[in-house]
C-alpha cells in the first residue's frame, strides 16, 4: 500500500497544538509522532503549515438531482475539496425530494460516481411519509431532515400529529429547519401592504423574524424533550434562540444540539444595503447584536457545530426582485479560510475551529473513524497556511454558479493541501480528476 509521510507540520487536534509528523498508510493514518522515518514513503514537507482533520460540513445543498443548473455533486464537492471540506451531509430538498428510500439511494449512487469528497444524504420527512422514514438505515444514512418552515423545495411539515409520530418513532438524529410559517405569512402580508410587490431585501429579517425562528425552535425542543428524540437544530440565526440550548452536558450525551452557519457569523442586517438578495438566506441574517450573541453561544458551547448551508443559485436568479429571488448562497469553498481569518482576528482559537468543524460533527452524527487525527482513522487531512492571504474573486471561485457573497474579501489563510481517504486530492490549488470520496458510515 502507498505510504505518505507528512513531515515538520504543526498538528491541531483534540484541543492541542503540537509539532509532529504524520504517516499515512493506504487510506488510514498509521502513526502520529515526532520525527517519524519511513524508507518507502512519499515525503511531504509541511514546514510552516498546520495539519488539521478534514472539515465535516453537516448541511449542504449540492442541488443534484433536478436543480443542476445551480450546482451538482461533482462541482460543489470539488469546491468543498478546495476549501478543506472532506465530508458533507446533503439535504433532501432536491427534485424529486428525497422522501422515499428509492430516491434516497439514487442520490447515493450518483455520489459514488461523482463526489470528490466523502458524502452522506439526509432522508426527508413530510406530512405523509412516516413509513418510508422508519425504513432509514442508521448505519449508512446521516439522519432525518424536517422543514418546520418552508424553504427551497416545498417540504414543509406542519401537521403536529405527524411531527410527534416522527419524533417518537425513530432513534435517528432529526435535523430541523425551524421557522414558524404562520408568523412569516403574517409578516409578508404586512410587507406587501407597505411596499406592494417591490419589497426591499432589508425586509427579509423582518418577514422571517426573530419571533418566527424562536416559536418554531422552542416548539421543536419541547417536542424532543417530551419524546426523547435526538434533535439537531440547523442554522441558528437569533440571539434569543441560543438560550434554548445547554452547555453543561458533554456533546456525546446531549440529546438537543445546535448548529450555526457561516453567514450568520459573518454578515448582519446592515449588509443588505450593499449585498441585497445575495445574502438572502432562510433563516434570515439578523442584527449585529444577534450575531454577537450567536458568537457567545458558539464559544461557550451552547452551539456545537459550524456549517455552511451551502445552497447555490445562479447569479440571474439572485438578481431578481426580492419576492422572486430564491434564498441561499454558496459558501463551502470558503468556510474554513473564513474561520481561520476569525482566528487571526482573535475571535476564536484554532483548537475551537477544529472542534466545531471536524470533531463535533463526527461526535454528533456518530461518524465512523473520521473527524479526528487518530491512528487507525481514515486519513482525511488538511494542510493550511495561516499566513498566506487570499482574496475571493470570480477567477478562483469553483462553485458552478460562479459567484460568492464574499467576493472582494481578503481572507488571511489558505488551504494548501487536502487528503481524502489517504489520497492527496488537492494540492496548491490543483485538484486531481480522480474521485476519492466514500459513503460515510455511522457507529449506530
Amino acid at each position: 500500500m502507498k505510504r505518505i509521510l507528512i513531515k515538520n507540520g504543526t498538528v491541531v487536534n483534540e484541543g492541542k497544538i503540537f509539532q509532529a509528523d504524520l504517516l499515512i498508510n493506504g487510506e488510514k493514518i498509521e502513526r502520529i509522532d515526532s520525527d517519524i522515518s519511513c524508507d518507502n514513503a512519499e515525503i511531504i514537507d509541511a514546514f510552516g503549515l498546520h495539519i488539521l482533520p478534514g472539515i465535516i460540513d453537516d448541511q449542504v445543498h449540492f442541488r443534484e438531482p433536478g436543480l443542476t443548473h445551480k450546482g451538482n455533486i461533482a462541482s460543489e464537492s470539488k469546491a468543498a475539496l478546495a476549501g478543506g471540506v472532506t465530508s458533507f451531509i446533503d439535504q433532501p430538498n432536491t427534485i424529486p425530494n428525497a422522501v422515499t428510500q428509492e430516491i434516497l439511494e439514487e442520490k447515493y449512487k450518483t455520489a459514488a460516481q461523482s463526489a470528490f469528497v466523502n458524502y452522506s444524504f439526509m432522508m426527508g420527512g413530510t406530512n405523509d411519509n412516516l413509513e418510508e422514514v422508519l425504513k432509514t438505515n442508521p448505519r449508512n444514512v446521516a439522519g432525518i431532515k424536517l422543514f418546520l418552515g418552508s424553504s427551497t423545495g416545498n417540504m414543509l411539515v406542519d401537521n403536529e400529529q405527524t411531527l410527534e409520530k416522527i419524533f417518537s418513532s425513530t432513534d435517528l438524529l432529526i435535523a430541523t429547519h425551524c421557522e414558524d410559517e404562520g408568523t412569516i405569512r403574517r409578516n409578508l402580508e404586512k410587507a406587501k401592504a407597505q411596499f406592494g410587490e417591490d419589497i426591499p431585501p432589508y425586509m427579509h429579517p423582518v418577514i422571517r423574524s426573530e419571533e418566527a425562528c424562536y416559536i418554531s425552535s422552542s416548539k421543536a425542543i419541547e417536542l424532543a424533550k417530551k419524546t426523547g428524540a435526538k434533535l439537531h437544530v440547523f442554522h441558528i440565526s437569533t440571539g434569543k434562540e441560543t438560550n434554548l440550548f445547554d452547555n453543561n452536558i458533554p456533546l456525546k450525551d446531549k440529546k438537543i444540539t445546535a448548529e450555526v452557519c457561516m453567514h450568520h457569523l459573518f454578515f448582519s442586517d446592515k449588509d443588505y444595503e450593499e449585498k441585497g438578495n445575495f445574502i438572502k438566506w432562510n433563516p434570515a441574517v439578523k442584527t449585529a447584536q444577534d450575531r454577537e450573541q450567536i458568537w457567545e453561544a458558539l464559544l461557550d458551547d451552547r452551539i456545537d457545530v459550524i456549517a455552511t448551508d451551502h445552497a447555490p443559485h445562479t447569479f440571474e436568479e439572485k438578481s431578481q426582485k426580492y419576492l422572486q429571488a430564491p434564498s441561499g448562497g454558496p459558501m463551502v469553498q470558503h468556510s474554513l479560510p473564513m474561520m481561520l481569518t476569525f482566528v487571526k482576528q482573535g475571535k476564536i482559537t484554532l483548537e475551537k475551529v477544529v472542534e466545531k468543524m471536524a470533531h463535533n460533527p463526527a461526535i454528533l452524527f456518530q461518524i465512523e473513524n473520521r473527524g479526528f487525527l487518530r491512528e487507525g482513522y481514515q486519513a482525511d487531512i488538511v494542510l493550511v497556511n495561516l499566513n498566506q492571504p487570499q482574496t475571493v474573486h470570480k477567477d478562483n471561485i469553483l462553485y458552478h454558479c460562479g459567484w460568492s457573497p464574499i467576493e472582494g474579501e481578503e481572507l488571511s489563510a489558505t488551504v494548501v493541501s487536502t487528503f481524502v481517504n489517504g489520497n492527496l486530492a488537492m494540492n496548491q490549488g490543483e485538484i486531481t480528476e480522480e474521485k476519492f470520496g466514500q459513503r460515510l458510515l455511522f457507529n449506530r
